[in-house]
């Protein structure tokens, strides 16, 4: 038995190839087209600035729960032992801030 192929078979896989190639052509091309590229720049960018976001608000969101555990008790009740010396501190901090600044007015 002989591998020979015909001429018909030899075109056939020609065509089949040519297609083939133009499809993969086609695909190069689409990669590598400027808006496909910035596409891709800005999804990548835009996953980074989320998975960012996402990290900040995890890290704010812990902080303000060890803050307000520190004030409020676990049945939610208010830790009056902390809460009216941080408000006198407060107070105080408002009250500095409103004497320097009227200072500098005159």
């Amino acid at each position: 038995m002989s591998d020979a192929r015909t001429p018909a078979q030899i075109e056939a896989d020609i065509i089949s190839r040519r297609e083939q190639l133009a499809v993969v052509l086609d695909e190069i091309g689409v990669r590598v087209h400027p808006k496909t590229i910035m596409g891709d720049a800005k999804a990548k960018a835009a996953e980074a600035v989320d998975r960012t976001a996402g990290r900040a608000f995890v890290a704010v969101n812990r902080t303000v729960s060890d803050v307000k555990a520190q004030f409020v008790s676990e049945d939610g009740t208010p830790r009056l032992e902390r809460v009216i010396p941080a408000a006198l501190l407060a107070v105080g901090a408002v009250g500095l801030l409103a004497v320097s600044k009227r200072r500098r007015k005159n």
